[in-house]
Order: structure tokens, then C-alpha cells, then sequence
């Protein structure tokens, strides 16, 4: 499934953190590439230690927690702490399939990568190029989304960023660990949730909705890893 989030931040939020972003050291974005990332890999990063990275980075993870779409597709179980990258003078990320497991930084914990995560700090007008192309069961989605929002996609599809020739792609990027591994199964869950609240919406204290609720529950008890 992939999904755009939409309005993330508040304006103010998201002006603030590109003042931060944009004043603070940047390093070769090969640091955090596995082997075949790194043969593909052409951008910028801020360390993930730096405390900027860690003060957006909670300041993005409070409003994704108070987000009702985010939740309901994501599901998540544990999300690593949000890095940043940036694109500019032609600078791209070839092909590639992001890594099964990550370590959280400073910790000996591990997650699994389920959902990829990549939010727009730069709005479509301000860079040519910069593309986020996934490839999935129905072709190639090109993403370029607005200041402030997030696209989720499987972390398991085949991706690249295409070459940023005016401007400069500016991004937060990272995985979460979701309570269902299976993304057919989190779609599934996700759909049903949506038509839930639609019916809720349109017919209040319709029987019907406390069924499918109950449906909605089970299914989760059934296949979610705590």
C-alpha cells in the first residue's frame, strides 16, 4: 500500500524545522548506506546524533502519533528516529531496496523495516527533478509531494530518487516496524477502519458498525506481532 499523508505539520512547525535543517551540518549521505546503497547512493545527510536530527525528529514523531491516517495504515510498533537528507546539482539515489533490519542508533535494539517513510520538507516548486519512484504489483508511482507531507510505501519495493537539476530536495526519511508484518494484511485493515468510520459518519448508531468493528478487532488480535 502506499499512501500519501497529507498536513503533517502545522506551517509554523514545519518553518521552524527548515530554519533548523538548513543551518545545521550536513555530511555525505553514504554513511548510512548498506553495500549495493552505497554503489547508488548521491545526497546529503545530517548525522543521526546531531541534535537537530533529534529535535525535528521528535517534533515530527508527536504529530505523526496524533495522526489518525498515519496510525490506522502504519499500525506502528516501533518506528526508528527520523534522519534527513537532502538533494541538490544533480544529485540522485539509483535503484535500490532498502535493508530488512536496522539498529536503532545508541541502543542494541534492532527493528524490522515493514513501511517506509518519506516526508517533504521542500514543495514541489522549489526543486526540478527529485522524483521518489516506487516500483509496486501495478507499475512505477512517481511521488513529489507538497511541504508537509509523508508517503508511506512497503519497505520491501523497489525504489529510487531521480537526479534534482535546480533547487534543493529537502526530506525526512524512515522505517517503522508496524504491529501487522504483512502489507496486504495492513491494507486490508487499513480499508476496512475507513469504511467503518464512513458509516459511522453517514448513519450514527447503525448496529451495523459495532459488527464490523468487532470484525476490525479480531482480525487485528489475530494477526498482529507485539
Amino acid at each position: 500500500m502506499i499512501l500519501a499523508i497529507p498536513d503533517v505539520l502545522k506551517p509554523e512547525q514545519l518553518a521552524e524545522a527548515r530554519r533548523l535543517l538548513e543551518a545545521a551540518e550536513w555530511v555525505d549521505g553514504k554513511v548510512t548506506a548498506g553495500h549495493q546503497g552505497a554503489r547508488v547512493k548521491d545526497n546529503q545527510q545530517i548525522p543521526a546524533e546531531h541534535p537537530v536530527a533529534r529535535q525535528v525528529g521528535e517534533m515530527l514523531l508527536r504529530a505523526l502519533s496524533q495522526n489518525a491516517l498515519f496510525m490506522s495504515a502504519a499500525l506502528p510498533l516501533h518506528i526508528l528516529p527520523p534522519m534527513f537528507n537532502r538533494y541538490s546539482g544533480g544529485q540522485q539515489f539509483g535503484t535500490h531496496v532498502d535493508g530488512s533490519i536496522r539498529q536503532i542508533p545508541g541502543t542494541p535494539h534492532r527493528i524490522r523495516t515493514d513501511v517506509s517513510c518519506t516526508f517533504f520538507f521542500a514543495g514541489p516548486e522549489e526543486y526540478d527533478g527529485g522524483e521518489l519512484v516506487i516500483e509496486d504489483t501495478y507499475g512505477a508511482k512517481s511521488v513529489k509531494l507538497p511541504a508537509g507531507h509523508m508517503i508511506l510505501y512497503p519497505s520491501t519495493s523497489l525504489h529510487h530518487v531521480t537526479p534534482v537539476t535546480r533547487g534543493t530536495r529537502l526530506c525526512s526519511f524512515f522505517w517503522l516496524q508496524s504491529m501487522i508484518r504483512e502489507d496486504a494484511r495492513r491494507a486490508l485493515l487499513f480499508d476496512l477502519d475507513v469504511g467503518i468510520q464512513r458509516v459511522g459518519a453517514s448513519q450514527p448508531g447503525h448496529p451495523g458498525v459495532v459488527q464490523l468493528t468487532g470484525v476490525y478487532h479480531n482480525l487485528l488480535r489475530q494477526w498482529a506481532e507485539m
